[in-house]
């Protein structure tokens, strides 16, 4: 299943790094990162809630960029 969020991130570096957070998440196949429309796209893993993935990804993305956000 792959769904699009909505974030807020204010440089490109910043949502690279996002990304990098966003995969390395239990539950997360994929994820990639659009800058220029500000959207995550995330594929998650067979059987995965990706509300529950979701808020750890956040909690991820928060550790290393705290001034971003993902829209759930």
């Amino acid at each position: 299943m792959i769904k699009t969020y909505k974030i807020e991130v204010d440089c490109a570096n910043c949502a690279n790094k996002m990304e990098e957070a966003a995969q390395k998440t239990k539950g997360v196949k994929n994820a990639a990162v659009n800058f220029m429309t500000l959207k995550m796209n995330v594929e998650f893993e067979e059987g995965q809630d990706p509300q529950t993935v979701m808020r750890q990804v956040r909690k991820n993305c928060k550790r290393i960029e705290d001034d971003c956000e993902i829209y759930l």
